[in-house]
């Protein structure tokens, strides 16, 4: 069992060491880290607990896996390696066809000869107008 848990459903006010101190009675607490928004600067909801021994980690998880803390029921259980997100971005879902596909039609939505801008694929779209 490793070492490091992940703790979510967390209530937004709670911080890193707010979720330190509730994993100190379980045992020897490496690191607590809630994280934040880089956008926004609040809580995500859930952080990341390394605790001192697998014993201590099994302890925690024993004992706040569904417990009360803030309002809320917590899921604590071992962390998983982050998985790999796929670069660059290029991927557009069909259904989220954006400004540069004026004329392509919306993708086989059934919105045949409507352009994303709301014109009609002839012309007469968004940037027709202006």
């Amino acid at each position: 069992m490793g070492r490091k848990l992940y703790c979510g459903n967390l209530s937004f006010q709670v911080d890193s060491s707010g979720l330190e101190e509730l994993f100190l009675s379980y045992g020897d607490v490496r690191s607590a880290q809630v994280v934040m928004d880089r956008d926004t600067g609040r809580s995500k909801g859930f952080g990341f607990v390394e605790m001192g021994s697998d014993q201590d980690a099994q302890a925690a998880i024993d004992g706040l896996h569904d417990a009360q803390f803030n309002g809320r029921a917590l899921t604590v259980n071992e962390a998983r390696p982050r998985e790999e997100r796929g670069g660059g971005g290029s991927y557009r879902s069909p259904s989220h066809a954006g400004y540069g596909d004026q004329g392509r039609g919306d993708q086989g939505r059934g919105d045949q000869g409507r352009s994303s801008y709301g014109g009609n694929a002839s012309g007469g779209g968004y940037r027709d107008r202006y």
